[in-house]
């Protein structure tokens, strides 16, 4: 039996015979819930049933052992949601959220391994990094085994542990048993915590017709921390573009090849390459969760951007080339230097704008620019208003270089009826990406083409990207678009969270007061899990707003938070995390964070969830 909830703080529950949803990821109509929503939709009700298996017939020995289950069954709602669409966006989507929430995780006072070796309240360990970190972790048995292996070591796993209660270290030995192999350092990814970063210099040898890669691992913290098992798949592109056949070790490897690191400094030489490659392919696939540079130019990623027959990489280049831009213009803004668009950038991105070989999903995260949150994860201290102005600067100039593209691939893909087919999903995608460019140039005539986008539109995608480009835009027409939004849909609770979460994360200054009166508004409950999430959740992604100097941003989640922690504790643990990245600013901004943090410790009957995060927090 199944049952949805509107008030529901998780997902889903996979309890036997009767799995509990929250509502938003159950009910669904198209003029009510976007492509997004529907494809959430489908990896919750897979995740859930997979709980079957991975959950429920064979079960997890003690909660120390949580990734067992979710990280497993992330992995298998993965591969699902992968068969029914295109494979490589979804590899970039789920990338995107590793490196948006898990690496982030990585990097905060709540860094913990995998497998987590102590806890207060384990609510506040159904975290990113038992459930995503653990579908990666599961993901590199796959990758080092073959995908006829890792199917060998499930059906072992099932066949020895139906109906019993077992650990990570029983689905190792399924794996290792299966394949009659032994994979020595790989328990490691349970048990250390951070992020790996992975360095990778390359090197053509003309007279030896060699290719090397010199490879290094750093973790996190240092100190007893041992090298991980890091597989590397790598291939090598031609000057024509195409993928080389590879030797190592003097045997065939095909054109991709599985280069395993396995100590903190290693080389791999390729062998008989008879002509030096255009460049390298490295961690195809994203076919380890670390943090790789390279000492690749930006030509060589334009040429990857242009050719690389692995689809993740391709994407990949075009977001290495961004963010080496962004980053370079960030020091020049901290400098306050004049901001200059590196014309190459504007000129790789038309390249694939143009290029109608290409999925058009493909197409529309291909032209997505790293995020702010993305972004601070490579900076040392960051201030977000510095970030925020340069990533809009290059926004704005790709939208101006590629005005008549982006146009082009906004009328080409509009169409005249909605359709769930997936081409017209693919459509629509970068037929919306196009748009929230456009939107950047905040003319009239841009803001005139959004409203009748609006009032045209007959699916909520459509609808919801509209009214999501004309928010960031200060103009009456914003307004009247956002009550015209409410007036239609104010019965509906769930539409109502997109209403809420729009104004939340809306960059205009001075937005923190609308927030503050949304919470008197008839369309908030602070007693919905759902609500909260929206309205003060969407707060939270706002750089402008949540992360202005004044603290009027923090003071206000501060104050949420401890007043939601006395109605609802798991909730409140969870709005506590934005906090828990105090490290990462400016040092005014720190002792604004950690202010908050002793705020929310001081509140007379602060719960077990939300004290063993805030003081984490502030012990680090």
């Amino acid at each position: 039996e199944n049952k949805s909830l509107d008030d529901f703080n998780m997902g889903a529950m996979e309890n036997k015979s009767l799995n509990v949803f929250n509502s938003r990821l159950v009910l669904a109509s198209p003029t009510t819930a976007t492509d997004a929503d529907y494809y959430a939709i489908e990896a919750v009700v897979a995740h859930e049933y997979f709980h079957n298996w991975t959950g429920n017939r064979v079960t997890c020995k003690d909660w120390f052992q949580l990734t067992l289950k979710e990280g497993l069954t992330v992995f298998r709602d993965q591969e699902f949601s992968s068969d029914l669409n295109n494979r490589g966006v979804k590899r970039v989507n789920d990338v995107l959220r590793l490196r948006a929430a898990q690496f982030a995780e990585d990097s905060s006072p709540m860094a913990h391994p995998v497998r987590p070796d102590s806890y207060i309240k384990m609510d506040n360990f159904y975290t990113v990094t038992v459930y995503e970190k653990g579908a990666e972790v599961v993901r590199l048995y796959q990758t080092l085994l073959g995908k006829e292996g890792f199917r060998k070591g499930m059906d072992l796993y099932f066949k020895r542990h139906d109906g019993q209660a077992v650990s990570c270290d029983d689905f190792l030995s399924a794996m290792e048993d299966a394949n009659d192999t032994k994979l020595e350092t790989f328990h490691r990814w349970y048990e250390q915590a951070g992020t790996p970063a992975v360095d990778v210099v390359c090197s053509y040898d003309e007279a030896a017709k060699t290719y090397t890669l010199e490879c290094k691992q750093t973790l996190p913290g240092g100190g007893a921390k041992k090298p991980q098992l890091i597989p590397l798949a790598v291939g090598l592109l031609g000057q024509d573009g195409k993928d080389l056949p590879l030797t190592l070790n003097g045997q065939p490897a095909g054109t991709t090849a599985v280069l395993n690191l396995t100590e903190f400094s290693q080389t791999f030489v390729f062998e008989g390459v008879a002509e030096k490659p255009a460049t390298a392919s490295i961690l195809r696939n994203f076919s380890a969760p670390v943090k790789l540079t390279t000492n690749q130019t930006t030509e060589e990623l334009i040429f990857l951007l242009a050719n690389d027959s692995d689809e993740f990489n391709r994407w990949e280049a075009g977001q290495r080339i961004a963010r080496e831009l962004l980053l370079a213009l960030y020091a020049k803004q901290l400098k306050g230097e004049e901001l200059v668009m590196d014309p190459r950038v504007v000129e790789a991105y038309r390249s694939v704008i143009s290029d109608t070989s290409l999925d058009k999903s493909f197409v529309a995260v291909a032209m997505s620019i790293p995020s702010e949150g993305e972004l601070i994860e490579m900076l040392e201290l960051a201030d977000p208003d510095a970030l925020h102005t340069v990533r809009n600067f290059v926004v704005k100039n790709v939208a101006e270089g590629l005005q008549g593209e982006l146009q082009a691939a906004l009328e080409a893909n509009t169409e005249q009826s909605f359709s769930t087919e997936y081409d017209s999903v693919a459509k629509r995608a970068l037929k919306n990406l196009a748009l929230s460019y456009l939107a950047k140039l905040k003319t009239p005539e841009v803001v005139a083409a959004l409203v009748a986008r609006f009032n045209a539109a007959d699916n909520m995608t459509d609808q919801i990207a509209a009214l999501a480009a004309l928010s960031g835009i200060d103009c009456p027409e914003r307004q009247v678009a956002l009550d015209a939004f409410y007036d239609r849909f104010e019965e509906d609770p769930l539409v109502m969270n997109k209403w809420l979460g729009i104004q939340a994360m809306c960059n205009i200054p001075g937005n923190t007061e609308k927030v503050k009166a949304l919470l008197e508004h008839s369309a908030f409950d602070i007693k919905n899990p759902n609500k909260v999430y929206s309205l003060c959740g969407g707060f939270c992604g706002s750089y402008v707003n949540f992360h202005h100097k004044d603290g009027s941003g923090y003071d206000f989640l501060g104050d949420l938070i401890v007043k939601l922690d006395a109605i609802n504790p798991q909730v409140a643990a969870r709005m506590v995390k934005p906090f828990t990245r105090w490290a990462k600013y400016d040092v005014g901004r720190q002792e604004t964070m950690k202010a908050q943090l002793s705020k929310i410790l001081a509140a007379p009957t602060v719960s077990a969830n939300t004290f063993e995060i805030a003081s984490k927090s502030l012990e680090a």
